[in-house]
């Protein structure tokens, strides 16, 4: 749901917008054509394309119910060409059977974090602003970042943040959290990066942006759930894509991008035994990948819009059905 331009009227423009509609509509000009965007956010990829493909039918998905009001009035104007949907982006097989829809000709997932909870700093995912800590991109679910911060065991800390942070001093951290929820629980975004900050040492502070980055994307990865989802959503989501049909993926950290590398890479593969003379039918390749390795946004893009430095596109194309 990363649609990180802006808002919507604002100037919004999606991350990589041109290349995802020049990937994706080929697959969307015959009429009734129906792409999924399963992390939909502020709908500016799902605007752009209905803009495009007058005849596309839109299943629009996202876990964020801020984001799914915003985006039913931007997408208002398309009529009934638009169903939207409250859930996880892993759960579009059980959309699309509510909606008695076996295939769909393209699938977008746009990851990471949208420009709302960014920008509303009560939602607790930014370290620049003071606010609690939350990071629910559902906010009808249970747990948050405070929860985890304040009930982990500190092995459990660590894990997180060495796994989903990939930060080096994840140890040096779990215990300074531990001793600081010892005297008091943690509960502001300030107090944690101030605690990261004071954790590691003084001269790692002075290079590599704010030394809570990593911290508070392995809490936010850990409070949504966000690599269990992609990993289960992945494969139900190039299920439900016809022949012919198309899949793009944005992922804005390495750990989205390996597991939507192995997702589509392992079904463009002939996985024919290698002693066997010829190809067999049946193992022949799913997909075709559409993109050389992963795409990232050209320098001017980054410019106008420095949240897309990070995004990494992958695509692929249904050859054959399994």
């Amino acid at each position: 749901m990363a649609d990180t331009g802006g808002r919507p009227g604002a100037g919004h423009t999606p991350v990589m917008l041109d290349r995802i509609v020049e990937l994706l509509s080929p697959a969307l000009s015959e009429p009734g054509a129906v792409l999924v965007d399963g992390t939909l956010g502020l709908g500016g990829h799902a605007a752009a394309l209905l803009d495009a493909h007058p005849r596309l039918r839109l299943v629009g998905v996202d876990r964020d119910t801020t984001a799914l009001e915003r985006s039913r009035t931007r997408l208002a104007p398309f009529g009934d060409r638009v169903e939207l949907a409250h859930a996880e982006y892993d759960d579009i097989p059980a959309v699309l059977d509510g909606l008695g829809i076996r295939e769909v000709q393209a699938v977008l997932l746009d990851l990471g974090v949208s420009s709302p909870q960014l920008d509303e700093s009560e939602r607790g995912f930014a370290y620049s602003h003071d606010a609690p800590l939350d990071m629910r991109m559902d906010r009808t679910q249970g747990r948050t970042a405070a929860d985890v911060l304040n009930t982990y065991s500190v092995a459990e800390l660590t894990r997180i943040l060495r796994e989903y942070g990939e930060e080096r001093f994840a140890g040096r951290i779990a215990q300074a959290v531990a001793r600081r929820r010892a005297a008091a629980p943690l509960d502001s975004t300030r107090d944690l990066a101030e605690l990261v900050r004071d954790a590691i040492p003084a001269a790692t502070r002075r290079t590599g942006g704010n030394p809570a980055k990593r911290t508070f994307q392995a809490l936010r990865i850990e409070v949504n759930a966000e690599l269990e989802i992609l990993a289960r959503a992945l494969p139900d989501a190039v299920d439900r894509v016809a022949v012919g049909g198309r899949i793009a993926v944005l992922s804005y950290h390495s750990l989205e991008d390996r597991i939507t590398k192995r997702t589509l890479s392992g079904l463009a593969t002939d996985t024919t035994p290698q002693d066997l003379p010829v190809p067999l039918p049946d193992h022949r390749p799913q997909l075709r990948l559409l993109t050389r390795g992963s795409e990232s946004p050209a320098d001017e893009e980054n410019e106008a819009n420095p949240r897309a430095a990070s995004a990494r596109l992958r695509a692929a194309e249904r050859v054959r059905r399994p």
